[in-house]
């Protein structure tokens, strides 16, 4: 028997604890932006934005400096990425928790990761150059 509460989103005194997911295609990449917890509850996400980028075919960076918790899944795709994607898979800014599971699963062993905000684009930039001093 189907539950009487009405349907719809979860009351708002439900806390939110989440996660996120989101997929910026750009020129010379595809850059996923994870933040919070990354597990099952954000399978549909993840596998959309998977789906993206490989459709993109462009090289893939990952930005996990905002992931609190992550599980089989978010490494799940973090493995699809390395081995689906042309060139490495760069991680920016994995904290602790990422970086545990990329050691403990030799993820680790496929992709790049880098400590600064921005890594270098994928291609040559396609902004014009700055002016020569005069």
């Amino acid at each position: 028997m189907a539950d009487a509460n009405s349907p719809g989103s979860p009351p708002s005194s439900v806390p939110d604890h989440g996660g996120s997911v989101h997929a910026l295609l750009e020129s010379e990449c595809t850059r996923l932006i994870l933040s919070g917890e990354i597990d099952l509850s954000l399978n549909a996400d993840l596998t959309e934005a998977v789906a993206d980028a490989e459709a993109a075919g462009l090289p893939v960076q990952v930005d996990t400096r905002h992931v609190t918790f992550m599980d089989s899944s978010g490494i799940a795709l973090l493995a699809r990425l390395a081995s689906r994607t042309p060139g490495r898979l760069t991680m920016i800014k994995p904290p602790d928790v990422v970086r545990f599971l990329l050691e403990v699963t030799r993820i680790g062993e496929m992709v790049d990761v880098v400590d600064t905000d921005e890594p270098a684009p994928a291609a040559t930039n396609s902004a014009a150059p700055p002016p020569e001093p005069a």
